[in-house]
């Protein structure tokens, strides 16, 4: 993840037009992927681990660790619990999955399944199950308007009889496109930010119960 944010931080410093830099957010993904006794998948579970500075903003906000020990009482896990849950209407969990066919496969409402603190980072982890099983499947994490960055770094399990496979996003092309983007239509807030989050998302396919 360091990386990434690094390659991230340095194209915005070097970009002219004055904006909002881009992503806000940091979060290292990981994906895992269950199936049914037919070896469809059925579930995935994700794991988002927030980085420092923006757990440490949601931890202030909530008034949670005000001794800054990085331990929070089971008070405060509580308190803490599904506090990235709450999304509106119409919110993807920034997760986009399709069939062999290109069509958008519908997942479920995510149920949580953990919250806590590790090494300064918030790690929250959610289930979201498929409506209907799927064989084959490609999915990808992304924020349309970059206000998040999601680094996956190959962080993608499923049970025996899968194959994954992961194609990196081309980030110079990213970042092309990024500059591209700025330039033609200078953005004055976030709001008007270009949707560029696609081209820096990860392309993972599965293919499971061959």
């Amino acid at each position: 993840m360091m990386d990434f944010r690094a390659a991230c931080t340095a194209l915005f410093l070097c970009t002219a037009t004055p904006l909002s830099a881009h992503p806000h957010v940091f979060v290292d993904i990981s994906m895992t992927l269950r199936t049914n006794d037919a070896g469809q998948v059925t579930e995935l579970e994700v794991t988002w681990a927030y980085d420092e500075l923006y757990s440490l903003l949601i931890l202030e906000d909530m008034g949670l660790d005000p001794d800054a020990d990085g331990f929070l009482t089971d008070a405060e896990l509580q308190t803490v619990k599904g506090f990235d849950l709450n999304w509106i209407e119409g919110f993807q969990g920034d997760l986009y999955a399709v069939g062999p066919s290109g069509d958008a496969l519908v997942l479920g409402a995510p149920v949580g399944t953990q919250t806590v603190l590790e090494n300064g980072m918030l790690v929250s982890g959610h289930v979201r199950r498929f409506v209907e099983p799927v064989s084959a499947l490609t999915l990808r994490a992304y924020d349309p308007t970059f206000y998040t960055a999601y680094d996956l770094q190959g962080r993608v399990t499923a049970p025996e009889g899968c194959t994954v496979g992961i194609e990196a996003a081309d980030l110079d092309k990213a970042y092309t496109l990024v500059e591209e983007e700025l330039y033609k239509n200078p953005p004055k807030n976030d709001d008007e930010y270009p949707e560029v989050g696609e081209a820096f998302a990860d392309v993972v396919r599965v293919e499971c119960g061959k």
